[in-house]
């Protein structure tokens, strides 16, 4: 019988199915079309000591690729390991200058901080970044049109690994993650941990084998037929961007 939690996640992910066939011209990227079997591995609010080389340890084994989208924090403190993931064949993408929920920011501060972790993060890695995530997925129509005037994609999931959750275990976020797995879906997973530091307020860091997570959701998509890419790998090898309309209306903040 599922629990509560699941059928919620179900349900989430039977809307997302339907507000994808909608054209939208503000949509955000929440998967890709692709005849290669591709699943996109994203992974957050990295780098980070140990947690970040046992993500690339696991794509590495299974000769998979990633898109890593970062906190301008953890770059500045983990500049070898970010040059790890850029030689190991991965895509940087910016998680932010910090990770406040979008929403309460007037979305000129928005554009201001995207331009401003845009250009540091150009610097650090000699290349242009074209994707964002918003921290939490949270966004209003104007900070998704901020995103858009700092040059940016806003990127979100259509899967995710639970792997922010404390109350779970790895069988079970390797259960929901693989729940609507299909070609062109992309995961949400987490090289670090947001705190303070980056003006979150998430609680304690989730204890569990970051490693094993990725290495047993890499096994399950070979097991269908599937293989873990990053986005500009997808669409190098001739994958579409689907894009829906997504956002988190919340009256009770003032810059929507």
């Amino acid at each position: 019988m599922p629990t509560q939690a699941q059928l919620i996640h179900s349900a989430k992910i039977a809307a997302m199915r339907v507000l994808e066939a909608a054209p939208d011209a503000i949509g955000s990227v929440s998967s890709v079309r692709t005849d290669n079997g591709d699943v996109i591995f994203t992974y957050d609010d990295g780098p980070t000591p140990v947690r970040t080389p046992a993500v690339l340890r696991a794509l590495a084994e299974h000769g998979a690729t990633a898109t890593f989208f970062v906190l301008m924090g953890s770059v500045r403190a983990n500049r070898g390991l970010l040059a790890e993931v850029l030689a190991a064949g991965h895509e940087v993408g910016l998680h932010g200058i910090d990770h406040r929920h979008l929403p309460t920011l007037p979305p000129r501060v928005v554009e201001q901080n995207l331009r401003r972790g845009r250009g540091e993060l150009e610097d650090a890695i000699g290349r242009p970044v074209r994707w964002f995530r918003p921290p939490y997925g949270d966004q209003s129509p104007g900070t998704w049109r901020a995103i858009s005037r700092a040059g940016m994609t806003s990127v979100i999931w259509s899967s995710t690994s639970w792997d922010w959750n404390r109350d779970v275990d790895n069988d079970t976020r390797v259960t929901m993650a693989t729940m609507s797995l299909r070609p062109g879906s992309i995961i949400l997973l987490h090289d670090g941990h947001a705190g303070a530091a980056e003006l979150a307020d998430d609680g304690p860091e989730p204890q569990l084998d970051r490693y094993d997570l990725s290495s047993r959701l890499l096994a399950q998509c070979a097991q269908q037929g599937l293989r873990g890419r990053s986005l500009a790998d997808a669409l190098d090898g001739g994958a579409k961007l689907v894009l829906r309309p997504h956002f988190n209306l919340r009256p009770r903040l003032p810059h929507l």
